[in-house]
């Protein structure tokens, strides 16, 4: 038990932590300037600007090569990891998002009328673009600097 309370010593993790918290914020703000008002749910969606995962797995990766060093294999491991979710996030789950889509329009456009669908309609933004993709490995990166530079 004594080994988890460890965990709260892992500069590292609790960075990359807050880089993704600090992501989702900024999709409350994000929202405020698009659409006039504060979309307080955008704290917990997936998708939107800019991505926290980018954010979370790029401030990990670069606390642990600014930890660990560059050339290191834990450094490796990490922008490995960090590359897939990024992929997964602007790929996979950004396909997954415009199928919903596409098949939330056909089951409003087959059951117009008498028909009942009693299944709830499927979350059509699951994913990122890779601009905000992009804008949220910058802010991941940034913000472990910044940790980096305040110790």
């Amino acid at each position: 038990m004594q080994d988890f309370g460890n965990i709260l010593n892992n500069q590292v993790l609790l960075v990359a932590i807050a880089a993704c918290l600090i992501a989702q914020v900024f999709k409350v703000f994000v929202e405020l300037a698009k659409n006039g008002k504060v979309n307080v749910r955008s704290l917990v969606e997936t998708g939107g600007m800019p991505s926290a995962h980018s954010a979370f797995v790029t401030a990990l990766a670069s606390g642990v090569g600014q930890a660990l060093g560059w050339a290191s294999p834990e450094f490796a491991m990490a922008a490995v990891f960090a590359g897939i979710v990024m992929y997964d996030a602007a790929g996979v789950r950004q396909a997954a998002g415009k199928q919903a889509r596409v098949l939330n329009q056909i089951i409003d456009e087959f059951f117009q009328g008498d028909h009942h669908f009693n299944e709830d309609r499927l979350k059509e933004l699951l994913g990122h673009t890779p601009f905000q993709v992009i804008a949220g490995s910058l802010l991941g990166v940034a913000i472990s600097w910044a940790a980096e530079l305040a110790y």
